[in-house]
């Protein structure tokens, strides 16, 4: 490993800010990961340093990146308001290979989940609550292999400040047949 590699990641993963990303660079870094899968544009800042992180650790064209967001049709409250076109130009710059998928994230997945397989590490912005994902967590599952790692941001309503919950591949899979039932009621 090269030591300016070394560097960038013990910075990311230990002294960057805010701090409860930190884990989020960690989890690249353990899981070599190669496809990342954001569901929800959080911070264009945190996902350009996930894919060169992502891109020192792997051959950069090997790296794939996509996400999922309402992009233009987000509320205006929202705090990241960033256009398609200007998504695409930003991530043009980075090496990977970048997929933006417009719309919320059940019928985005509906549309590109088996498109999307094999994914190591999957991001939920704490845009999408429990009652946004609950159609979406039944395609889920199928872009997931054994090691994928998926974290859920949550936002805690007095302080402001956002914690990223690891959820096991049982959580998801309680979750997707739970939305199934649902549905088949």
């Amino acid at each position: 490993m090269r030591l300016a590699t070394l560097l960038r990641y013990l910075y990311l993963s230990y002294f960057s800010k805010p701090a409860s990303e930190r884990v989020l660079y960690r989890a690249v870094r353990r899981t070599r990961a190669k496809k990342i899968l954001e569901i929800g544009l959080a911070s264009t800042d945190r996902t350009l340093r996930m894919i060169r992180l992502a891109s020192s650790y792997a051959e950069p064209a090997e790296v794939q990146y996509a996400a999922i967001d309402l992009f233009e049709s987000r509320p205006s409250t929202s705090a990241q308001q960033i256009s398609l076109k200007q998504a695409h130009r930003l991530l043009k710059q980075t090496p990977a290979k970048a997929q933006l998928i417009p719309g919320d994230a059940s019928s985005a997945l509906q549309r590109a989940a088996n498109a999307l397989p094999n994914i190591d590490l999957l991001l939920i912005s704490s845009d999408h609550d429990e009652a946004a994902m609950q159609n979406a967590w039944f395609y889920v599952p199928r872009m997931l292999h054994a090691r994928s790692v998926v974290y859920w941001e949550t936002v805690d309503a007095e302080t402001g400040e956002s914690t990223f919950r690891l959820l096991t591949l049982g959580e998801i899979q309680t979750r997707a047949t739970a939305g199934r039932r649902r549905r088949a009621a």
